[in-house]
């Protein structure tokens, strides 16, 4: 049995409720009915461009939205900003055909969780929710390279004149971690702590930078020179 349908002292683990928005009805209609075969899966709605995205995600708070990156009436970017606003819980993954760094990056800084291109599989995409309804980042493998580039180039630019917020040194530890690619459990067993309070940490960090995901504070890593890459 999948551990996200493992029964917990509470009671059985609900389904990740998720949102599909494409402006190509075949694709976004066969992808919802593929992922609602996934038993702890729940699609809550779809809507076909930006502005209809917004308005669901308000009306259904989801944990977790699927969303194209170029849509008329207001891009996928565009909205996962606004969605932010509206509903800060929500995670958003970005799967699109686009594989432009520019793309990939202003995902990022618009608070997106994932970024997959449309060739991934339906276990993949499946995997990626359940992966960034528990937090984490996730990435298709064929950009991971195109986003240490980005990273780079970041490193190398001249440091915006702007103080930096201090972290405690356990939230730097964090960081660096998370920086490395490890998830909550991983980072809790290096450093000894719990899971709870890495989950904590990591929320403290990214109010403390002022970021919106996971990514954004790998990209703050790198441009503090935290981790070498």
């Amino acid at each position: 049995m999948s551990p996200t349908l493992a029964a917990s002292a509470t009671g059985p683990v609900e389904p990740v409720r998720v949102i599909v928005v494409d402006d190509q009805e075949l694709f976004r209609r066969g992808l919802t009915m593929l992922l609602a075969a996934e038993d702890d899966i729940e699609v809550v709605g779809e809507a076909s461009d930006g502005t209809s995205a917004v308005e669901l995600a308000t009306a259904t708070v989801p944990d977790v939205i699927l969303m194209d990156v170029r849509m008329p009436k207001g891009s996928g970017i565009e909205a996962c900003v606004s969605i932010k606003q509206v509903a800060p819980s929500a995670k958003i993954i970005m799967l699109t055909v686009s594989d432009e760094e520019g793309d990939l990056y202003d995902a990022v800084k618009s608070g997106a969780s994932g970024y997959l291109l449309k060739d991934s599989s339906i276990d993949e995409v499946a995997q990626a929710v359940r992966v960034v309804a528990d937090g984490q980042s996730l990435i298709s493998p064929s950009m991971a390279v195109k986003l240490i580039d980005e990273f780079k180039q970041m490193a190398r630019a001249d440091r915006d004149q702007v103080p930096t917020p201090r972290l405690t040194e356990r939230e730097l530890e964090v960081l660096r971690k998370v920086a490395e690619g490890l998830n909550n459990r991983e980072i809790a067993k290096q450093l000894f702590i719990s899971e709870n309070t890495v989950k904590n940490h990591v929320r403290n960090i990214l109010e403390k930078l002022q970021l919106h995901s996971r990514m954004e504070a790998v990209m703050y890593a790198v441009r503090e020179k935290l981790l070498d890459i």
